[in-house]
């Protein structure tokens, strides 16, 4: 009898005897490993694993959570356990850049990005009607050097209201606090050009063109407090030719930027992603995993 599916995350010290205390307990409360992502980083000395498992033998998810606690203190673990096909809350905040917004609508109304999108966060009302016709809420928060604190008050208000896991930066243009990112650490991502810090403000595409640029690229990455340098997630690039426009560069930057964020979304919510200092560690999905990641 198979009673659920779950997936373990841990992140601790490298020492000897991690995977096979891990691997053992498993077994022993009657779970069958479907699959086990690991990497031990040498420059670091920290270890990090996502196992997904299913439960067997009539034990329930909380009784198998609590029981691992021993072996967590014992390795200096910060691990969790998740139950799949629990929905991440994800907000998201857009400008007037519609791109990838409309890109994630469409994969969420197929259901091949499973999560419950509690709302859409602009500083315009250029989405509002798309949105709606969504059924999804939308919320019209405008920011001015003036009013900047009261309006972040009022998102985290909305995030806490709303029990947001997540914020995706669907090409929102504002900047967010240092005291927001840090409070939201680890629960903001953010897309942009690669461009950066070549090309910087208004029209990257057109500059890269007029500079004869032969590929373009997208980073997801968390937010930070350092601007668009927060540990990258994600990232693609394309090739171009001379022979296309600076039109055609917008276009082609608009596909890529979409398909590198909904990866790093998607990655992020079936809890393949760690934060590694400045950098991820960011596993794959298998082949076995992945019907089951795209339908929970």
């Amino acid at each position: 009898m198979i009673l659920g599916h779950y997936v373990l995350t841990v992140t601790c010290p490298s020492v000897r005897g991690i995977v096979a205390a891990i691997s053992g307990y498993l077994a022993d409360k009657g779970c069958y490993i479907i699959d086990s992502s690991q990497f031990d980083d040498l420059g670091t000395k920290k270890f990090f694993m996502r196992v997904s498992f299913t439960s067997e033998q009539g034990v329930k998810g909380n009784e198998i959570f609590a029981g691992f606690a021993p072996i967590g203190d014992k390795f200096q673990m910060e691990y969790e356990f998740f139950t799949s096909g629990d929905r991440m809350k994800v907000l998201l905040m857009v400008s007037r850049f519609g791109h990838c917004l409309n890109d994630l609508l469409y994969r969420w109304k197929i259901g091949a990005l499973p999560i419950d999108i509690v709302g859409v966060v602009s500083n315009h009302f250029d989405y509002q009607k798309l949105v709606v016709n969504h059924d999804i809420p939308f919320y019209r928060i405008a920011v001015t050097k003036e009013n900047k604190a009261k309006a972040e008050a009022q998102l985290m208000d909305l995030v806490e209201d709303s029990g947001t896991q997540l914020i995706v930066l669907a090409r929102y243009m504002q900047v967010l606090s240092d005291e927001l990112c840090q409070r939201m650490s680890g629960k903001i991502i953010n897309i942009h050009h690669s461009f950066l810090p070549s090309f910087k403000g208004a029209n990257p595409y057109k500059q890269a063109y007029e500079r004869g640029v032969k590929l373009i690229g997208a980073t997801a990455h968390y937010v930070t407090a350092d601007l668009d340098e927060g540990p990258i997630i994600e990232q693609d690039i394309a090739r171009i030719t001379h022979a296309q426009s600076a039109e055609d560069y917008v276009s082609i930057g608009r596909d890529v930027e979409s398909q590198v964020l909904a990866r790093a979304i998607h990655a992020h919510i079936h809890h393949r992603t760690f934060i590694n200092g400045n950098r991820t560690v960011v596993f794959p999905a298998s082949p076995g995993s992945y019907v089951s990641e795209r339908m929970g």
